[in-house]
């Protein structure tokens, strides 16, 4: 890899302000790190590999609740980690695809605050699901049953923006332009069917991901932005009193958009789809992000 490439993926992965990127690269970092680290560690004849022995153990999300309280740092570790290559493949080209059209829309903020705390929300409902139903009393009781992988946090992603914008459609393989609700739909039913399953903890930390995402949007068109914990508190200014007896009217920012006016474009999208929205609406939208 030459010098330049590796500038150019250094610089949209930590310095372009781009959050997808930015969780992609550390992902995928984390991965290839542990996947180098996993090759002696197999090699050696011990049995197993790093990811049952050290991946799981230490930064897998338990399902014990005896263990939670010394393991509580995994509720975020547990978001960077996967089992497989097409895990983490799959995962980071729907987080890709996804973030593309969230971004368009929403602030990287709002981004940060869906991705973690889907994530979050995910291990909460994954925690809940194995410490209530039955069927998972003995794995539970067990100490080793544990979920890692950032299936939940995407989930978060591409529900809250189906949610954002329904009608937008993408176009697949074999299948041709689909909207956005169907794919977000298609996914929560499969999920739901995968809690009866071996693999019933992924479909919980998916459903739980996608309930915060759901729930986000819902919450913002009401008026109410829960990322606005990540905001910056503005930095008091000492203001020089104007001893010429003159006022000066506050100075109006052209390219500030409002709210109300971003409400409605996003009614029309969901009613109509992005591709009806006129130049001037596209450009409001486009402003709006960059603030």
């Amino acid at each position: 890899m030459s010098n330049n490439t590796f500038k150019d993926l250094k610089h949209k992965v930590f310095q372009s302000g781009d959050p997808s990127y930015l969780y992609i690269g550390i992902n995928t970092i984390i991965f290839v790190v542990f996947a180098l680290i996993n090759v002696p560690f197999f090699l050696s004849g011990n049995g197993g590999s790093a990811y049952d022995g050290l991946i799981r153990e230490y930064m897998g999300f338990p399902a014990s609740l005896q263990q939670l309280p010394y393991r509580f740092y995994t509720i975020l570790t547990y978001q960077f980690f996967h089992e497989g290559f097409f895990h983490l493949l799959f995962n980071m080209l729907w987080l890709f695809w996804m973030g593309r059209i969230f971004l368009d829309f929403l602030k990287p903020r709002q981004f940060h605050f869906v991705y973690l705390c889907g994530g979050f929300a995910g291990a909460l409902l994954y925690l809940l699901a194995y410490n209530v139903f039955p069927v998972f009393a003995a794995v539970t009781a067990s100490g080793t049953a544990t979920v890692i992988g950032s299936s939940a946090a995407v989930m978060a992603i591409v529900v809250a923006t189906a949610t954002l914008v329904p009608d937008y459609s993408l176009r697949l393989l074999l299948l041709g332009d689909v909207k956005l609700k169907y794919l977000a739909i298609a996914y929560v039913v499969l999920d739901l069917i995968g809690t009866a399953s071996p693999a019933a903890g992924g479909s919980f930390a998916h459903l739980g991901g996608a309930i915060l995402g759901f729930a986000y949007i819902k919450m913002l068109r009401g008026g109410t932005d829960w990322s606005n914990i990540f905001k910056k508190k503005p930095k008091l200014r000492v203001v020089k009193n104007n001893t010429s007896g003159k006022t000066t009217a506050p100075r109006k920012n052209v390219d500030r958009v409002d709210q109300q006016e971003i409400d409605a474009i996003l009614d029309k999208i969901s009613k109509t789809g992005y591709d009806k929205l006129s130049r001037e609406e596209k450009e409001t939208l486009f402003k709006a992000s960059k603030h």
